[in-house]
Order: structure tokens, then C-alpha cells, then sequence
């Protein structure tokens, strides 16, 4: 009964966070992000978080992907929870000290200060394989194409 209980308060959690999610549209995202100081903040530009969030969530905030190991990603960024959130299932570090059911909903502030520490720490975008696979060493300026923005277009480059 108690199984039964928690599933369902998930669910209603889940459900919630989903209501309030919000697919963000490529320019409105860029702009937030560049507004929130992401552009150049540790040597990454916009082009490079839209890149990696575009191939991590589809800037869907309420996307969530479940490893093998057990833990889940979570959000437009898809911090895991193993680092990063506490999704109150699997073990975890809990680096930015938040519920990772936070990271589901149209208010990306949480999320940017998260991502934030996660670019901050040793690997930096190497966080995100989609990063690496997708967007390091590729033309980036397509993604802020039309946005009517001033950022940086030239990424940073990692050390190989």
C-alpha cells in the first residue's frame, strides 16, 4: 500500500511539473539564455547551449531520460541525478542541492544556475556527450541565426 501511495504522489508530482512545461521556441530560448549571462560565461557561447540543449531535450523542460545505471536526467539541460538533483530515487551527490522535479517546468533559472555548475566544474560542455558529439568544433552561429542577438559566435575549445 505504501508502494501504491508513492507512485501515485509521483505521478500527481510528475504530472504537475508537466502542465507547467513549456518547448521553447529556438530564439525565445537563445535570448533567455544570453539575458541569464550564459554567453561566454566560462569561454562557451549561446550557439553552444543551444546546440547541447537542443540535442538533449529538444528545449523540452519537461523531458526526462532513464539510464541504465538507474539514475534519470532531468530538464532542458538534463542534469542527472546522480550529480546533480535529488529525484528522492536514486542516490546522489545532490551537487546543486535541488529536487530535479524543479527542473521540469518553464522557469529556467534553477536549471542555468545548475548548468552553470556543471560547466564550471573540471569537464566542463565535456559533461554532455551531445556536446561533444553534436556541437564542439562545428559552426554554431546557425542556432542564433535571425534571433536578433549580440553574442559571441566562436566556442571555446577544450583541450584534447
Amino acid at each position: 500500500m505504501k508502494g501504491f501511495v508513492t507512485a501515485k504522489v509521483t505521478l500527481a508530482m510528475l504530472m504537475a511539473a508537466i502542465v507547467d512545461a513549456k518547448i521553447y521556441e529556438r530564439c525565445e530560448l537563445a535570448l533567455k539564455l544570453e539575458r541569464a549571462g550564459l554567453n561566454s560565461f566560462k569561454g562557451y557561447t549561446v550557439g553552444d547551449w543551444m546546440c547541447m540543449a537542443h540535442y538533449e531535450s529538444g528545449f523540452d523542460t519537461s523531458f526526462v531520460d532513464h539510464n541504465p545505471d538507474g539514475s534519470s536526467e532531468y530538464g532542458i539541460f538534463q542534469l542527472n541525478s546522480a550529480w546533480w538533483c535529488d529525484n528522492g530515487i536514486t542516490p546522489t551527490q545532490n551537487l546543486c542541492h535541488m529536487d530535479c522535479h524543479d527542473l521540469l517546468n518553464r522557469h529556467l533559472l534553477d536549471d542555468i544556475l545548475c548548468a552553470r555548475q556543471v560547466v564550471s566544474s573540471q569537464n566542463g560542455m565535456t559533461a554532455w556527450d551531445s556536446w561533444i558529439r553534436h556541437c564542439y568544433g562545428h559552426d554554431l552561429s546557425e542556432w542564433l541565426k535571425g534571433c536578433n542577438m549580440h553574442a559571441k559566435h566562436d566556442s571555446k575549445k577544450i583541450n584534447s
